[in-house]
């Protein structure tokens, strides 16, 4: 790995770090998306978007809320990749205005026109797709130049969003490649942060039996999960889908077993990757149900997107945001009150699918525990990344 490069930052500290503002303001527009949406959902408010309801719902979460962590994390990953000096100050601010312009954009795309929508919204991945390669590529990172390849299909996917969305009315087809992506993400970074960050804890605090690291048995598992994903956004609803989800969530569990999560329990900013990871083997599984019965597939999209998705980046935020700030790494109560509030929204989501009956009063209590979980993180961990290194060394000093 190479060794990374800083300079001094003299400018407002929100800036110093790609990870302060996208990890802020992303949590915050998910917890006011959700807010939104529910009210929506009922009829009860109406939006000036030119997408329906449930697009713009959907959109916000997947090309919006996303896109803006996973920004965060690559860009404080790839110094550590490239040994190279990272993006802050002007250029990262041009970052974040072009991915709130693309809110903005979205959100009154239906006063705006959805053609302009769609130049403004794709702009900002072109941009982060375009960076981030530029960066790896001088740094000679070959190995993390696939990251940058599924950044380029989820620009795709949100181009084809617009574009199947203005044209059929509804966007299908680009919800699953979004959230194919965003599923092949997770089992990559995913198989790759959980098993380290579990070794590095465990052989200090716990010895004993240790993760397996990543090898050819992870690089099989990523292989069907690819095909898998492929035959679900083509065929949805074929036992061919059925059958691959279920040999991919499998062999997700079969990996997720081989990374000693049951020896991480003292340290809750260890265990709750663990969990957040086991919603993607479920939603595989979910995936697999529905192929074969009645079970609603958006069981399975929620599986991964409220449980997966959810649970990892708050995870990746609170771990990241108190590492790179001089923080213990250590879960505060405040921290594992965010995680059990993300927990319980994305089971409250799912089993709204599996018990129709009550959806009504899930759906409340899921939207309640997003909003908990994401303004949580916001309240808890915005004066460290608005403040500077220093203040945070004095916060942590004073705490203890």
């Amino acid at each position: 790995m190479a060794v990374p490069r800083f300079r001094a930052y003299q400018g407002w500290p929100l800036f110093a770090n790609s990870f302060r503002p996208f990890f802020l303001l992303g949590s915050i527009q998910a917890a006011l998306a959700i807010m939104v949406w529910l009210p929506v959902f009922h009829g009860e408010l109406s939006l000036t978007s030119a997408f329906a309801p449930r697009d713009w719902h959907v959109h916000e979460m997947l090309y919006g809320f996303l896109p803006a962590v996973i920004t965060g994390f690559l860009f404080t990953a790839i110094p550590n990749w490239t040994g190279r000096l990272p993006i802050q100050g002007t250029p990262l601010m041009l970052l974040v205005l072009a991915w709130l312009a693309g809110r903005l954009a979205v959100t009154l795309s239906a006063e705006t026109g959805w053609a302009f929508a769609l130049v403004v919204d794709a702009s900002f991945l072109t941009l982060v797709a375009a960076a981030a390669a530029r960066e790896i590529l001088a740094g000679r990172n070959w190995r993390n130049l696939p990251v940058v390849g599924l950044i380029l299909l989820l620009l795709a996917g949100n181009i084809t969003f617009h574009l199947e969305a203005h044209v059929n009315g509804a966007a299908d087809y680009a919800i699953r490649i979004g959230i194919g992506v965003v599923v092949l993400l997770i089992s990559l970074i995913g198989g790759r942060i959980i098993p380290s960050f579990t070794r590095n804890w465990l052989v200090r605090e716990n010895p004993g039996r240790l993760p397996v690291p990543f090898g050819r048995f992870d690089m099989v598992v990523i292989g069907v999960t690819a095909l898998a994903l492929v035959c679900w956004i083509v065929g949805p609803s074929s036992e061919i889908t059925g059958a691959l989800m279920a040999v991919a969530g499998v062999l997700h569990l079969a990996r997720l077993s081989r990374w000693a999560g049951d020896r991480t329990l003292r340290e809750r900013l260890l265990v709750i990757l663990h969990v957040g990871y086991a919603f993607v083997p479920f939603g595989f599984l979910l995936h697999a149900a529905a192929a074969f019965t009645s079970l609603p597939s958006s069981g399975g999209i929620h599986a991964w997107m409220a449980g997966a998705a959810g649970t990892m980046t708050l995870a990746v935020m609170t771990r990241a945001s108190l590492g790179h700030t001089g923080q213990a790494l250590t879960a505060s109560p405040a921290t594992q009150g965010i995680y059990a509030a993300v927990i319980v929204a994305a089971l409250a989501r799912i089993c709204a699918v599996v018990l129709p009956a009550h959806s009504d009063v899930l759906l409340h209590i899921a939207a309640f525990g997003w909003a908990v979980a994401f303004f949580g993180f916001a309240v808890a961990f915005g004066p460290l990344l608005v403040g500077s290194r220093r203040r945070a060394l004095a916060i942590r000093r004073a705490a203890a």
